[in-house]
């Protein structure tokens, strides 16, 4: 988690003199916008582990000053992966948390933080016209984890990106509609 948060913000980081009101990649958010649905993700994670409910969203929210300047937000990504990464450690095997695509333990958070990070990065990175794909390393234990039914045979990060319905890969039409299953397996 703490690895894709100080690899995703130094991509970032690259577009600081971009627009960052421009809206990310095809979303309808902003690049400010997206990152501060980042930092509000990943903290939100760590909420969840931490209390466990079993059937609702917990009413805790983050968000990113939008008034600092950009190193600044950044650096919040890397504290709220770090809030979420501590969070983990600490969570017993048996610890589990509602989240709508499915319950959840330790890891199965971590592996969401991650996917959150780098498909929101590469969002960003697009709408700042920046070429940046997510690291293989990085998104193939998310991969497995969330999505063990993922096609096999293309890189991990591209293939994470055809899951969350932002790239092609050959042989596979476009996905429209998505969603991870967060279960514990």
């Amino acid at each position: 988690m703490v690895a894709a948060a100080e690899e995703c913000t130094a991509a970032l980081q690259a577009g600081a003199d971009g627009d960052w009101s421009r809206p990310a990649g095809g979303l309808d958010w902003s690049a400010h916008a997206t990152l501060d649905h980042l930092a509000l993700g990943l903290v939100g994670y760590a909420g969840l582990l931490t209390a466990r409910p079993t059937d609702r969203y917990i009413a805790l929210f983050a968000s990113l000053d939008p008034a600092a300047p950009l190193s600044a937000r950044l650096e919040g990504i890397r504290i709220a992966a770090a809030l979420l990464a501590a969070t983990v450690r600490g969570a017993g095997p048996g610890d589990r948390a509602w989240h709508p695509w499915g319950h959840s333990d330790g890891p199965g958070f971590a592996a969401m933080g991650v996917v959150e990070t780098v498909v929101h990065t590469h969002d960003i990175a697009r709408g700042l016209g920046l070429e940046w794909t997510p690291p293989d390393g990085l998104c193939a234990p998310a991969l497995r984890r969330l999505f063990p039914d993922a096609p096999a045979g293309h890189p991990a990060g591209r293939t994470l990106l055809w899951c969350t319905g932002r790239d092609v890969l050959p042989g596979q039409p476009r996905r429209q509609e998505w969603q991870w299953d967060g279960s514990v397996r």
